[in-house]
């Protein structure tokens, strides 16, 4: 079998970002198209408690999720230095350390979520009426938290070593055998909220099962020799140095994002429907920055590694004329198909107008949200995770204090919300943008292309 590894030290900037970014923006599509599959099948056939119940576990199995997934990422990050070096030793014993942690923090993660369930739901103030069934859904996903964490471990390192395919195909499969079994469980076996977790649970193991052996066969770096297998203790403290933060940080986003909930819940139902649809919308239009931003993440690693500052340089400036085109054509179709949009998620004419109405306000700060993404991808690369934390603090603070101001207290009402949202972008953006500019300024970087 034939490894898809590519070393992105040499050759077009564009072409490397481009090739490996597709097969990335493929699978976040498939990924929520699951998710729109799996809402419609537990809503129609089981019911809107069930639903409300899988709802209100989303931001604590969430948090669960980052925390573990945050710290595959820091070992993706060091993996890609070390080949962008050619390093193949140190790359070995960096996957092979990175898998000894995520093997070990999704147990206890899993744990703790299991016992605590109940009495984080009594804080988010979930209704009795679902607790039960919010209760059972969390354990599941806390059983199935080891086999998500290897997968997005063996993902990530398949990335780091320019491979996006593979996981790609893989999660393909995930989401078809997903959508397979939750029809199976809930549709025919009548096993309710239980038939969904289950679905889930057993769909994450086969894909992170399968992805394993996949990697084993065809990747080289899977291969490891007993000089290979050693515990590290200073790999891994580097792994969970850059890890971390980038865990706390999508923690942070998961708690600010109940406060802007909270905040949209105070204006009444036809708002909570408003924003809920265009956050459904958003969800799919963040996918392709993601990409993006996870294609430089992977590219200015591998160059970074290889003491390649300039190359660096050179895809961060690919990176914003790509976003730049992105970002037009996603204007002007907000612009004029913002309330065709926002009416396949429901028929009510206020519901429709608001939502179109926001969706035309955002879309005013696309070029800063994908600024965000471009640059952090860059950052994190280069293994800046620090500042990632840093950063999403920023970001935390104004998602609670933004939405309040403008709101409240500036008169914009709940129209507010959605300028809330893009201010939020912009601040986040420039102290991004500030941080990456300073680091390639320290570096002379900027000043020799300049001059060339």
């Amino acid at each position: 079998m034939k490894s898809n590894m590519t070393d992105m030290t040499s050759g077009s900037p564009a072409k490397h970002i481009l090739l490996f970014a597709l097969p990335t923006l493929i699978g976040n599509i498939f990924q929520q198209v699951y998710n729109l599959a799996d809402s419609i099948i537990v809503g129609r056939f089981v019911g809107k408690d069930a639903f409300a119940a899988i709802g209100a576990t989303g931001s604590i199995t969430f948090l669960f999720f980052a925390l573990c997934n945050g710290i595959g990422g820091g070992g993706g990050i060091i993996v890609s230095q070390y080949y962008g070096a050619h390093d193949d030793e140190h790359v070995k014993k960096c996957i092979f350390n990175t898998g000894i942690i995520m093997l070990i923090a999704p147990l206890i993660f899993g744990l703790t979520g299991f016992l605590l369930a109940p009495a984080l739901l009594t804080v988010l103030g979930t209704p009795e009426t679902i607790m039960n069934d919010s209760v059972m859904y969390i354990r599941y996903m806390c059983f199935g938290l080891l086999f998500v964490s290897l997968y997005n471990f063996i993902s990530s390192v398949l990335k780091a070593l320019g491979d996006s395919k593979t996981p790609l195909l893989f999660l393909i499969i995930s989401t078809i055998i997903n959508i397979i079994l939750d029809i199976l469980f809930v549709c025919y076996f009548k096993l309710g909220i239980a038939g969904a977790a289950i679905a889930t649970v057993v769909s994450q193991m086969l894909s992170a099962l399968l992805c394993g052996i996949f990697a084993f066969l065809t990747n080289p770096y899977f291969k490891f020799r007993n000089d290979n297998i050693h515990f590290n203790p200073h790999m891994c403290y580097r792994i969970i140095r850059l890890g971390v933060p980038l865990s706390l940080q999508f923690g942070l986003i998961a708690i600010s994002s109940m406060a802007v909930q909270k905040i949209v819940n105070s204006f009444g139902t036809i708002v909570v429907a408003a924003f809920t649809a265009t956050n459904r919308i958003e969800q799919l239009i963040h996918q392709p920055y993601t990409t993006l931003g996870s294609s430089l993440s992977t590219y200015s690693g591998q160059n970074f590694g290889a003491g390649r500052n300039d190359r660096v340089y050179k895809g961060y400036k690919t990176g914003v004329w790509m976003m730049g085109i992105l970002t037009v054509v996603l204007f002007i179709s907000m612009q004029l198909l913002g309330r065709f949009i926002t009416s396949l998620f429901v028929e009510d004419t206020e519901v429709i107008r608001l939502g179109a109405m926001g969706l035309r306000i955002t879309s005013y700060f696309y070029f800063t949200l994908g600024m965000i993404y471009v640059v952090r991808g860059v950052l994190t690369g280069i293994g800046d995770a620090l500042f990632q934390l840093i950063n999403g603090i920023v970001e935390v603070i104004g998602r609670f204090t933004v939405p309040i101001l403008m709101t409240k207290y500036m008169g914009f009402g709940s129209s507010g919300i959605w300028i809330s949202a893009g201010i939020v972008w912009a601040i986040s953006a420039f102290t991004a943008w500030l941080r990456y500019y300073s680091f390639f300024k320290k570096k002379h970087i900027l000043k020799k292309e300049t001059q060339a």
